[in-house]
């Protein structure tokens, strides 16, 4: 199976915040930008993968700022690292000032997919060739988020944790 660049995953999606999406404070509501990334984040694994993708874990979301009424969200998610049938993907979310066109990053989320069939069985899937800088940092730390993920499901044994043991020792 051939290597794929993280680019070809690429997922992008832009929209207006409208009352019906907010909170009593105006603000989005977390669940709705929750369901919004988990949706562009599968499509991205999709893109990738060239299968049905599944949610397993969402392993990261920073709410660093409100996204206030009214205000033109862009959600943008790629395929950072793929293992055997599993991938992280990371997806970015920015605001956009609608006079003067400026993005300004106010939150990331960074999920779990994993590639089936129709019958739910997990897929191979192709290895991601990072390219930008960006690309090769999430790439490289990719592995070290998955082992941690693992370690706290109690999947993995914190001794057999390799690139969390080269962080402390």
């Amino acid at each position: 199976m051939k290597a794929k660049p993280s680019s070809s995953s690429l997922a992008i999606t832009t929209d207006i915040i409208l009352p019906s999406d907010t909170n009593a404070l105006h603000g989005l509501f977390g669940g709705e930008l929750l369901a919004r990334v988990d949706r562009i984040c599968c499509i991205a694994a999709q893109r990738h993968s060239n299968h049905i993708c599944v949610t397993v874990a969402v392993n990261n979301v920073s709410f660093a700022k409100v996204i206030p009424l009214g205000s033109m969200m862009t959600i943008e998610a790629k395929v950072t690292r793929a293992f055997s049938s599993s991938m992280e993907v990371i997806a970015d979310v920015f605001l956009e000032d609608r006079n003067s066109g400026e993005r300004t990053k106010v939150n990331e989320a960074i999920y779990t997919f994993v590639a089936v069939d129709q019958k739910g069985k997990p897929q191979s899937i192709p290895e991601i060739i990072a390219e930008t800088n960006l690309e090769k940092q999430r790439y490289e730390s990719a592995l070290r988020r998955r082992q941690l993920s693992l370690v706290v499901a109690g999947k993995m044994k914190p001794k057999e944790a390799t690139e969390l043991k080269a962080l402390f020792l």
